[in-house]
């Protein structure tokens, strides 16, 4: 990264040049002697200890991010410089880890409330040999604010959806996704509330629980602790994807999570569900159900990794496995135009484990092949083409789908 990047940080300040220069080697009449004087002084940059700045040289990554630290650290940015300086931070978020900056302290010292979220369009056409064809067009709305609690490390989060069907004539439906509180506790990350569940790779679950988690660990080995309630109330937008279970149950979890190395990820867990309402989750004992899983991402060549994850249900009478396992290649980074992923693999969703999977192209009682791209358009608009061809699983009957997705992040 070339010295101009500073200068245009410097530009996007709207920083008033006028002060004396610290640095031996940047001549008054240097073209670059304003912004960085004023820089200096304001203690965004600091140069080297003999006092020069060396603006000829290539700036590393680690110099860039002690920019960027410094940047989001003032409370004096309009609008339009606090999101090229967010911008900043996202690209940089590895190197500021390094110098031992979190990110969010940085973020609350500028303004209390965060607002993120995203803008989707899905195309979703699902067609079967037995049974009902369907097809599922329409627009997604997710806003999420996180608030800071003070200094005391602690945020309020939350997740607003609202979901409109252009086939429909109707207004949408909004819900509340998510609504939680999270912070340290006894050198613990506790999070309580309505609280999102990060188990078995989105195999079985791409839902909530209301109730509380518990993470503690390094970055090696994790581990993460759920209890609560799970109920149907927690789903959002049913009617688009009837295969969810509409169930409730007392909800007790724990996962293992092991990172050796940057190329290789674990992970290991154990679900109970228990006092299920109704029987669609069918269980031997008609009220239980006890499932355990294990999975890997593992990159083995530059960009190429081999992702899997198995899930069972050992109270279940039949259909109790769940699985996947699929090369993916490169990826679609929201910050990067131009860059893109693809994928292909395997699925096979047993109808009495999975009862909320956060896969797009195969559903629940589903087997077979996948394929899928993703391309970024342009900063923080990407595009995603997923294909399935297999069967359903209870009717041993072919099936297919096809999914599309344009998405916008702010």
């Amino acid at each position: 990264m070339a010295i101009p990047v500073i200068l245009t940080t410097a530009a996007t300040t709207s920083i008033a040049f006028a002060a004396a220069n610290p640095f031996s080697d940047v001549p008054s009449d240097s073209w670059a002697y304003d912004a960085v004087s004023q820089l200096a002084k304001d203690g965004v940059i600091d140069g080297y200890p003999d006092n020069t700045y060396r603006g000829q040289h290539n700036m590393t990554r680690f110099e860039m991010a002690q920019i960027v630290a410094k940047a989001m650290a003032r409370t004096d940015l309009d609008k339009a410089d606090k999101a090229t300086v967010d911008k900043l931070a996202a690209e940089f978020s590895e190197e500021l880890s390094n110098l031992g900056v979190r990110v969010s302290d940085l973020e609350k010292k500028s303004d209390n409330i965060k607002w993120s979220g995203k803008l989707k369009y899905k195309y979703k056409q699902q067609n079967h040999d037995v049974g009902k064809d369907k097809r599922s067009n329409k627009i997604e709305l997710r806003t999420e604010p996180k608030a800071y609690i003070g200094d005391s490390g602690w945020t309020a989060n939350a997740r607003i959806k609202y979901v409109f069907q252009p086939e429909e004539a109707s207004n949408g439906d909004v819900s509340i996704e998510r609504a939680y509180v999270q912070g340290p506790l006894f050198g613990t990350t506790v999070t309580a509330g309505l609280t999102p569940l990060e188990v078995t790779q989105g195999v079985l679950f791409d839902d909530t629980i209301s109730g509380i988690t518990s993470e503690f660990g390094s970055d090696i080995f994790n581990t993460k602790i759920y209890l609560g309630r799970y109920s149907e109330v927690d789903h959002a937008d049913k009617k688009d994807d009837p295969s969810n279970k509409d169930i409730t149950a007392d909800y007790y979890g724990v996962q293992f999570d092991y990172t050796p190395t940057d190329k290789l990820a674990l992970n290991a867990g154990y679900i109970n569900l228990n006092g299920l309402d109704d029987n669609k989750l069918i269980t031997v004992k008609g009220n239980e159900a006890n499932i355990w899983y294990a999975g890997t991402d593992y990159e083995f060549m530059d960009n190429l990794h081999f992702v899997g994850e198995f899930v069972q249900n050992t109270d279940a009478e039949k259909y109790k496995n769940a699985y996947f396992m699929e090369l993916r290649y490169k990826e679609a980074k929201a910050n990067d135009p131009g860059s893109w992923g693809m994928y292909a693999g395997y699925r096979s969703f047993g109808d009495n484990v999975t009862i909320e999977t956060a896969f797009d192209d195969v559903d629940t009682n589903q087997k077979g092949l996948v394929v899928g791209a993703a391309y970024t358009f342009a900063n923080n608009i990407t595009g995603e083409l997923q294909y399935f061809n297999g069967k359903d699983i209870s009717t041993d009957t072919d099936a297919d789908t096809i999914y599309s997705k344009l998405e916008f992040k702010f």
